[in-house]
């Protein structure tokens, strides 16, 4: 895995002990093994661990109690990278703008929470260096900036802790991500989820479908449980800042 640490966009340091990345099952992801087999097969074990386990990720270096000044984004298929990143004040403030607004119910703060979402992967595509990842498992120029369902997943799940330990989500909570399908019922797909505060009602929030920067698509889980379920809107290109 590579590992790396940026603040405001500027590295601080790098350590790489690649490709000594290994996933939930405890099996190392050597030269043999390409990123889409590691993506198969890490979502293949979390379709395995959930029911078993409270939110289990692919990497033990995954901060799993985010702030804007402490937080770590998954790229690279499946977690082979995970890069350290702190925010600036004014990039919290940019990130975050989306939900300072009044919102009238459930539904207005879905909308918001989608915008939270394409914010954090604007400012934090610069950051990182994911600003060029293509929807779904699209090929790009460079494969380190792409991103699996495990790693939308995993960062969309981080950016909702965030917004939900700085007070801004009133409607919803955030909830372990939910894996549908596994090989014979479909290929697996992971997603991160929020549940209504007032009846539990779960939603998909799924980055996976559109490029960088683009808002997720937010449904009903059981919507998106459909192992062939996809978004009607067809996928856009990469967008930048």
């Amino acid at each position: 895995m590579i590992n790396a640490v940026r603040s405001g966009g500027n590295p601080i340091s790098r350590l790489k002990d690649f490709p000594a990345a290994a996933n939930e099952s405890g099996v190392r992801a050597g030269p043999a093994m390409s990123p889409s087999w590691r993506a198969l097969l890490a979502a293949a074990c979390l379709a395995f661990v959930r029911p078993l386990a409270a939110d289990v990720f692919v990497h033990e270096d995954i901060i799993v109690d985010p702030s804007p000044s402490r937080l770590s984004v998954c790229h690279g298929f499946s977690c082979t990278i995970v890069t350290q990143v702190d925010l600036t004040p004014a990039q919290w403030a940019e990130v975050s703008a989306p939900l300072a607004a009044a919102r009238s119910g459930p539904e207005a703060e879905r909308a918001q929470i989608a915008l939270a979402i394409a914010r954090f992967e604007q400012v934090v595509g610069t950051i990182a260096g994911t600003a060029g990842d293509m929807p779904e498992n699209r090929p790009g120029s460079d494969w380190r900036a792409q991103m699996d369902c495990i790693d939308e997943s995993t960062n969309t799940t981080t950016y909702l802790r965030i917004l939900q330990r700085a007070g801004l989500l009133r409607w919803h909570r955030v909830v372990d991500r939910v894996t549908r399908g596994f090989f014979l019922f479909g290929m697996p797909h992971t997603t991160a989820v929020v549940s209504e505060n007032a009846g539990g009602r779960r939603w998909a929030v799924d980055s996976w479908f559109y490029a960088n920067g683009e808002p997720p698509v937010i449904v009903p889980l059981e919507t998106w449980r459909q192992v062939r379920w996809r978004p009607e809107a067809p996928a856009r290109a990469a967008r930048t800042p």
